[in-house]
């Protein structure tokens, strides 16, 4: 086709240090306010109470089952319209992505809890242990290994969905390389110059989650 790749539009670092810390601050802040939200949410859907369980359940499978960049999107333009004032864009990103990471979180520990053989849970009772201590002394040490590679996983997708900020015009990574590719006019370098950025930060964690997996399977 004749095209000549410029790689000088997107080798100057000052171009992607700020996006780059608005993304990796996205994602760490949504990640620890997803499991918080997860183990919440996760502890009352173990409840044995209806009206605890389902409303939990429901807020899992509204999050899980719906596109990520609806959610945010919807924050963004119709929360507003419902409460009457608006919302800036940071905080209607951060509130989506939030939210989506703590649905999952809360299957990952409802699942890692339920995991535990039903003989661990009949010894804590036989042993005369209250609900609270059995969770803390006898299932949730053991489930807790079980939960780490799924959340380390889970984050690793966190990390690549922060890049839906953009539509929001939050300035992450994926909002300054479509600056960078509109006056530019170099989309491919732009895109493909991003795509790495991404790839060092998570391909480390993809192999920490694997190695994870490894000694959690031992």
């Amino acid at each position: 086709m004749g095209y000549e790749f410029d790689w000088s539009v997107v080798l100057d670092p000052s171009l992607w240090v700020s996006a780059l810390g608005i993304t990796l601050s996205y994602a760490v802040g949504t990640i620890v306010g997803g499991m918080l939200i997860g183990v919440v949410i996760g502890i009352a859907m173990l409840s044995a109470k209806p009206w605890i369980s389902y409303p939990a359940s429901g807020y899992v499978q509204l999050f899980r089952c719906t596109p990520l960049m609806v959610q945010i999107v919807w924050f963004y333009y119709a929360l507003p319209i419902l409460t009457g004032s608006s919302i800036p864009a940071w905080i209607a990103g951060g509130l989506g992505l939030t939210l989506y990471m703590g649905a999952f979180c809360a299957e990952i520990f409802r699942a890692g809890v339920i995991s535990i053989d039903k003989g661990q849970w009949n010894a804590a009772r036989a042993l005369g242990m209250s609900y609270l201590r059995m969770m803390r002394y006898i299932i949730l040490p053991q489930a807790a290994r079980r939960m780490v590679p799924p959340f380390v996983n889970q984050s690793v997708l966190q990390l690549k969905n922060t890049s839906l900020l953009y539509v929001v015009a939050v300035p992450d990574l994926m909002y300054k390389s479509y600056e960078i590719a509109a006056y530019t006019y170099r989309p491919l370098e732009t895109y493909t110059a991003v795509s790495a950025i991404y790839f060092v930060i998570l391909y480390p964690l993809t192999k920490l989650a694997k190695r994870l997996e490894a000694r959690v399977d031992r």
